[in-house]
């Protein structure tokens, strides 16, 4: 489990001294002992263990810098989400942090990033703690061979010390918490969080720097294929369904959350998937359920009865960001080598709380690179601290925390993935319709997995449609399974003048929005609204 004779030479020449023990690509179930050991966790009833993360349950973007440095100067769209940071800081806060760590055991896992053989990236984390190597163990693709692991050398690594703090003013940042990434090292740095999906993204937003530039497209979405090879890829934000729709029994995941586009097809970047699990249905999503009752899984922020150990997934009294990670090889049907060809279809999801966007839409290849660059959906109250009433927000490429190069990149990238390969593209609202958020019901899921599979059955492509006025989509007039007077918010709308005023509002956000891309778009794509 662990060899100072083979691996210490390589901790010495990063600056490691004096460690404790160093556990080297530990099993899941050593793992589990060494977090049941020191206490990071509970074991919960059927297996899955159980851990909190302290004050931080989600992401702290805020906190999160790239170091400034000549060789991703001037690719790094720099701006509120890509903030900057000096290299002397981030070098200061790695001598401090090595220190720190001097005299205490650390965890090692050699993993991969990228399904493809072809663009597979050989990565290593480094962890304080157990439990959150386990969570690298899950999340990345794991080497199977020991030969493979004596000969892994990492491209990317990942340091995560959560009980190491910054000091904000010596390294000029925001607070004690700290994610830095240094794209010229490839060399992460996370610190003063406990919460694992820093992890996981911090290795995304280094695959959106390297991938395009291989003329690989980096996407934030979910993957599927059916039994006779058609892919279908799901983009959407938190809470709009991406994890959810995607995990079709009736089909084979390639993964929920993060893959690339090559030349030879769609791969997967992970070996694990992280859902998000509050109120999570047994009927509604049976899949992912039973992962949250298997061993191997971690359950993030969920809470446990100390006496049964039964976890409560309706209880959000910690946080409604309670996750769970577990291998891909949980999810029955789960195709394990995580690739699969080019899609035949996109779907782009969206919550939209105003009652505006249709259940679902075509759209032409320039509103669907439109509908990339927005990346719309809604919040709602209860889903953030401070928000009363629906607010529309824009996640550029459906991910814009962890795009690290400048929008067209992608764009463009994607445009020509679309214009080679013909896959349909559509917009999938999993909100309301018609009427707005605390006015009407969301749309069921139920309709929402009708229309899904009315796309991919080629079914919905064949019948009518209807052109929206205002956002230029065509709007199907029929589903199997759908009531057709749900389909066209204009028509389902009680007020068809108010519903007017809520469409043109949403219209113009998305106007205002997508000023900050100027004219570095591909040709036509601004002018897909009609406002007039």
């Amino acid at each position: 489990m662990y060899n100072y004779k083979n691996v210490r030479p390589e901790l010495e020449s990063m600056g490691f001294r004096n460690l404790g023990a160093v556990y080297w690509n530990a099993s899941t179930p050593m793992l589990y002992e060494e977090i049941i050991r020191r206490r990071e966790g509970h074991l919960a009833h059927l297996g899955p263990v159980v851990v909190r993360t302290g004050h931080h349950v989600g992401r702290s973007p805020n906190d999160r810098f790239i170091v400034r440095e000549p060789t991703s100067e001037e690719k790094v769209w720099w701006g509120p989400v890509n903030q900057g940071i000096e290299e002397s800081r981030f070098t200061n806060l790695f001598y401090r942090l090595l220190a720190y760590l001097q005299n205490k055991d650390i965890f090692i896992q050699d993993c991969y990033a990228g399904a493809d053989p072809e663009y597979r990236i050989p990565i290593r984390v480094i962890t304080e703690t157990a439990w959150h190597n386990l969570f690298a163990r899950n999340m990345f693709i794991q080497m199977r061979e020991k030969e493979e692991a004596d000969q892994h050398i990492p491209q990317f690594t990942i340091i995560n010390v959560p009980r190491f703090y910054a000091i904000p003013e010596l390294d000029d940042i925001r607070s004690e918490a700290f994610i830095l990434i240094h794209l010229g090292k490839n060399l992460v740095l996370i610190g003063g969080t406990s919460y694992a999906g820093e992890i996981k993204k911090s290795v995304f937003t280094m695959l959106n720097y390297v991938y395009p530039q291989e003329s690989v497209l980096s996407m934030h979405c979910s993957a599927n294929v059916g039994k006779k090879g058609d892919a279908a890829l799901f983009f959407g934000l938190s809470g709009t369904g991406k994890t959810t729709l995607s995990a079709d029994p009736e089909r084979y995941l390639i993964g929920d959350d993060e893959h690339g586009w090559s030349e030879k097809g769609i791969f997967n970047f992970e070996g694990g998937c992280y859902a998000k699990v509050i109120r999570l249905s047994k009927e509604a999503e049976p899949d992912i359920y039973e992962c949250t009752r298997r061993f191997g899984t971690i359950l993030e922020n969920v809470t446990l009865d100390q006496n049964s150990r039964r976890i409560d997934l309706n209880d959000n009294s910690l946080t409604e960001n309670t996750r769970a990670a577990y291998p891909i090889p949980h999810i029955p049907g789960a195709i394990r080598e995580g690739v699969c060809g080019h899609p035949s279809n996109i779907i782009m999801l969206t919550c939209d709380a105003f009652g505006v966007m249709p259940p679902v839409a075509k759209l032409t290849d320039e509103q669907a690179v439109y509908h990339f660059l927005s990346g719309y959906t809604a919040k709602v109250a209860g889903t953030e601290m401070g928000i009363k009433e629906p607010q529309a927000t824009f996640s550029t490429c459906f991910g814009a925390p962890f795009m690290a190069l400048r929008p067209e990149v992608y764009a463009n990238l994607f445009m020509k993935k679309i214009k080679t390969h013909r896959p349909t593209c559509w917009l999938l609202n999993t909100g309301w319709s018609g009427r707005p958020y605390g006015e009407a019901a969301r749309i069921k899921i139920a309709y929402s997995r009708a229309l899904i599979r009315g796309i991919l059955s080629g079914d919905l492509d064949k019948g009518e449609f209807d052109q929206d006025p205002l956002f230029g989509f065509m709007i199907p007039r029929a589903c199997k399974d759908v009531p057709s007077e749900i389909l066209n918010p204009r028509v389902s709308a009680s007020d068809p003048k108010e519903y007017e005023e809520r469409a043109k509002r949403l219209a113009y956000e998305f106007v205002e929005n997508f000023k900050q891309f100027g004219d570095r778009v591909p040709k036509g794509v601004k002018e897909v609204l009609n406002v007039g």
